[in-house]
């Protein structure tokens, strides 16, 4: 991967997920980081400055503050999550607030973190709120690199419990025989990454990003195969889920094709891309 060259990179989310993994991957290639996150004091917020992070605090109900916190980046990461008290709704919020800080910061490149099918018209209420963020984008005519990840490879690991007789069980409201494409979290944090330091490796200015597609008797498989342990798939009926946005998410799941990533593209982009079986390698003692 290309070094920064000594430009200085924002990252909003910095001790999340993504964020995190982003800065992970710009540390590695040698850049500059600025880390943006609501509490600069936190534990997250103080590891990261102890790896040479700039942590500042980055609030999208503070304009004036975001503004100050993009203020001579040369490049912006900008996520959001569905995940607060509003919802997708704020989301979207938070999205165009973030988007207009860059804007008027005059920060030269935007990498927009949304997700697979964004611009699909799913449905899906946080897939729409991320559309959202990307139509304002356009609107505004910024210089952006649009990555839309995938399922996540972390989120089975929640869904797999061990049996009494030791066997493990993926339990997954998505039926038999399906294939569900998903890509690991570390890997959106390199293709973040490269395609801020050099927006020329992502052809079109958007890519689907994933790394592998199985179905849920595959990943089960390859659980077992990766805890040495015997291991199979029960497919859930989706009104187990807590919420309608889950609930037409693995509806939509189910009727493939519902992601369509480019594979080869993404292997261009992230070289060293994991499968679920590599990704597992690392993950599993």
């Amino acid at each position: 991967m290309t070094n920064g060259d000594g430009r200085l990179f924002a990252v909003v989310g910095a001790t999340g997920q993504q964020g995190g993994a982003t800065v992970r991957a710009l540390l590695a290639a040698g850049a500059r980081v600025r880390g943006l996150t609501r509490d600069p004091g936190s534990r997250g917020g103080q590891a990261l400055a102890r790896q040479g992070v700039e942590v500042v605090r980055g609030d999208a109900g503070d304009p004036a503050g975001l503004r100050a916190a993009f203020d001579g980046a040369d490049a912006a990461f900008v996520m959001t999550t569905p995940f607060g008290p509003g919802g997708a709704e704020q989301e979207t919020e938070q999205g165009i607030a973030l988007v207009d800080a860059v804007r008027d910061a005059g920060v030269p490149r935007l990498v927009l973190n949304s997700v697979g099918g964004a611009e699909r018209d799913t449905g899906i209420p946080h897939f729409e709120s991320k559309r959202r963020v990307e139509e304002h984008v356009e609107r505004l005519g910024l210089a952006a690199t649009v990555v839309r990840p995938v399922f996540f490879m972390e989120n089975l690991t929640w869904m797999v419990t061990p049996e009494d007789d030791g066997t493990l069980v993926l339990r997954m409201p998505l039926p038999g025989g399906v294939p569900l494409q998903m890509v690991a979290v570390r890997d959106i944090g390199t293709a973040s990454a490269a395609a801020l330091l050099d927006p020329s490796r992502v052809p079109g200015g958007a890519i689907e990003l994933v790394g592998d597609e199985v179905t849920g008797e595959q990943a089960a498989e390859a659980f077992g195969r990766a805890r040495g342990r015997p291991a199979r798939y029960e497919a859930l009926p989706v009104d187990v889920l807590p919420d309608d946005d889950q609930k037409a998410m693995f509806t939509w799941f189910a009727h493939p094709p519902a992601y369509r990533g480019d594979l080869e593209a993404s292997r261009r982009l992230v070289p060293d891309l994991h499968d679920l079986p590599s990704w597992l390698a690392e993950e599993t003692p």
